[in-house]
């Protein structure tokens, strides 16, 4: 198997698919299906928060997620402080029966910028308690590693703010926490259109969390193809490695052992 094709390994877990998506925001459960099933994931992000784990109706949100095919992550979208998130993930565990949990704090509704005292507060916590804990933060390095340090499963920086569309903001960033972060870095927030997701795999990323690009996207469908196929594209080119980029031209043709050009007649 081509290194580029190897599973990401998140724990005890590990995903075919280096895609993962969230489930909010599309206009109709069946949309939100058509378009996971499109992307090939495996790992679906729901928001504990706003969904009643509890629900075993026809009705639920959760009938419309076939567990045979994505691993639920349960996240917690909507807290603001360490003591909201570990309320909730606690029930995620007991309500899902499974240790794989998605970590967010918030520290403000306008800007959605994790809050790093009281994530760091809850990731260390969650972590002794025998979650498997993917966390999401800034592209702080120093927050990465000490983030890291305490052992979580997985570094999730944002590319740029929540549903910003804007791309990776400071790939220099991201590359210093691949140099210095030992866990495995999966892209989350920011990312816009497939190009995004294809620069960001190819810096070496292990993978891409999304959701407003495909849900909010003017043809979800399509765009849920076109993020599954930049982030195998860009995988692939990271590990093909890129040309060094020159100021000036190198021509695609050898000249080496071509014939001097004829003088011009007089």
């Amino acid at each position: 198997m081509h290194p580029a094709e190897e599973p990401l390994k998140i724990g005890a877990y590990s995903f075919g698919s280096r895609l993962f998506l969230g489930t909010g925001k599309y206009e109709t459960n069946e949309l939100m299906v058509d378009c996971l099933a499109a992307s090939k994931t495996e790992l679906v992000t729901v928001a504990v928060r706003r969904v009643d784990l509890g629900d075993k109706s026809d009705s639920s949100f959760l009938n419309h997620i076939d567990l045979s095919k994505y691993k639920l992550l349960p996240n917690t979208a909507g807290c603001y402080t360490a003591t909201d998130a570990l309320r909730t993930l606690r029930l995620a565990r007991e309500a899902l029966d499974s240790d794989l949990v998605k970590l967010e704090v918030l520290s403000d509704q306008k800007t959605l910028l994790p809050e790093p005292i009281q994530t760091l507060e809850a990731a260390e916590i969650l972590v002794k308690e025998g979650f498997t804990v993917m966390v999401y933060t800034s592209d702080d390095p120093i927050m990465a590693r000490r983030l890291a340090d305490v052992g979580v499963a997985c570094v999730m920086p944002a590319g740029s703010p929540i549903g910003s569309g804007q791309g990776v903001l400071n790939p220099n960033n991201i590359r210093i926490i691949l140099e210095t972060v030992d866990v495995p870095i999966v892209i989350d927030a920011g990312v816009g259109t497939a190009s995004d997701a294809a620069f960001a795999m190819e810096l070496g990323v292990d993978g891409i969390l999304l959701n407003t690009a495909v849900a909010c996207a003017g043809d979800p469908l399509s765009m849920a193809l076109a993020m599954r196929d930049a982030v195998t594209a860009g995988r692939r080119a990271a590990f093909a490695g890129r040309i060094p980029k020159k100021l000036y031209a190198n021509a695609s043709s050898p000249t080496d052992g071509l014939m001097a050009p004829s003088p011009r007649n007089s």
